[in-house]
């Protein structure tokens, strides 16, 4: 597979992020890990015929192999889940966002790979774009909120560390990701019942949104974003990473759960800006 379709790959899963949260507000309000066991099994079901015909690719796995995989997936929603719950969600968002500017930092030490001064003049550029839209209602770093902020850096570092460690054992078939979701679907469970109560959907929107949530965001982004990440330009996908937000925005006001405001306009045309550079990089 070329390095751009790959790329191309990579990026449906940034278009799929977007989405993630209208299916989570429309979903009805389930507990986090509840919500996550449910749409985790879900993007395991997805892989699964292909996980069962080429199981025999994946027999004698190193263990580092396993805990990458289920580690970048379940960890990132852990430690996010953890920082939502300890820090005002604005906040906590920007921070678990420096995930992309990390990936592009972290991608120099990747073999063959070099990392030039636009990549991260473009990552800056698109993580103002980003910090504009998740932080327009201010700012809040009171000290109480710490254990939230480091939560969230944990967060940037574990998705930025699988996303660019995949690079290593790209050897591996990206129907792995199946068994990774499948994996993280019985500790997403375990969460759920050590620390939640259950709550059910009650409308048929509601579980339609679940359904597509575990499809889309949960799911088959996993997926293309492993193909992205092992074949295609990993530095352009975390500066499109940026994308995200603002899409994910976007989608709301379209969907009339969100007002638009000129803020989002910015913060698109600084994202859009810091692509290109990254682009020409």
């Amino acid at each position: 597979m070329s390095s751009l379709r790959a790329t191309l790959l990579g990026s449906i899963a940034v278009l799929l992020w977007a989405l993630l949260a209208l299916f989570t507000t429309l979903s009805g309000g389930l507990p986090p890990f509840q919500l996550s066991a449910i749409s985790f099994a879900l993007g395991a079901a997805i892989g699964l015929p292909s996980l069962i015909r080429q199981r025999a690719r994946l027999k004698g796995l190193p263990l580092r192999v396993w805990l990458l995989g289920v580690g970048g997936i379940f960890g990132y929603h852990f430690f996010y889940f953890t920082a939502l719950a300890n820090a005002p969600a604005a906040e906590a968002s920007l921070v678990a966002y420096l995930w992309p500017l990390f990936i592009v930092l972290f991608s120099a030490l990747l073999p063959g790979e070099k990392l030039r001064a636009g990549h991260m003049v473009g990552a800056l550029i698109a993580f103002g774009g980003a910090a504009m839209l998740i932080a327009r209602t201010g700012f809040d770093i009171a000290p109480e909120y710490w254990l939230g902020f480091g939560a969230a850096a944990l967060c940037a570092l574990i998705w930025s560390g699988y996303s660019v460690a995949s690079r290593a054992v790209g050897a591996v078939p990206s129907i792995i990701i199946a068994a990774y979701c499948a994996i993280s679907a019985l500790l997403a469970l375990a969460s759920h019942l050590l620390w939640e109560t259950t709550v059910w959907p009650q409308t048929t929107q509601a579980w339609l949104a679940l359904l597509a949530l575990g499809l889309g965001p949960v799911g088959l982004a996993f997926y293309v974003w492993d193909i992205g990440v092992k074949r295609g330009n990993i530095q352009l996908l975390g500066v499109l990473a940026y994308a995200a937000p603002v899409l994910s925005t976007l989608v709301l006001v379209l969907a009339g759960l969100a007002p638009a405001t000129p803020v989002l306009l910015g913060a698109a045309a600084l994202i859009a800006f810091g692509a290109l550079v990254a682009a020409r990089a």
